[in-house]
């Protein structure tokens, strides 16, 4: 199994910052890409962008492409989400997930690991 555990989330002013954590333990070298998704409330659950855990090969929603980078740390099996330029639509609870497969996996359904989320409030 694999346990998967987000924080770094809060109360940011638009155009302000943050970065996520995601620290991973058990069976983590099963997992070939990790992600981060978002929901806003009443929405669904959305792909951010994804990270090749061997090869660091990343992959953005066009929405967060130029603000956030996705980035691993596999010596502390953790993985990060830099968000600049926050804006008010970026608003949701994020969640880290880890996936079997390798390559551009955009879809909620590769992914079988998932955290419970941290909470992103970009707001004046």
């Amino acid at each position: 199994q694999v346990h998967l555990v987000e924080s770094g989330g809060g109360l940011v002013q638009p155009g302000g910052s943050l970065r996520l954590s995601c620290a991973a333990s058990g069976r983590t070298h099963s997992m070939k890409t990790m992600g981060w998704f978002r929901q806003a409330p009443g929405k669904e659950r959305v792909f951010i962008a994804a990270i090749s855990r061997i090869v660091g090969t990343t992959y953005y929603a066009d929405s967060v492409k130029g603000r956030f980078t996705i980035s691993r740390d596999n010596a502390k099996n953790t993985l990060y989400l830099q968000m600049n330029s926050l804006e008010p639509t970026d608003t949701a609870m994020y969640y880290c997930a880890g996936s079997e497969v390798n390559g551009a996996v955009i879809q909620i359904r590769s992914y079988g690991y998932w955290g419970q989320g941290t909470q992103v409030a970009v707001s004046t």
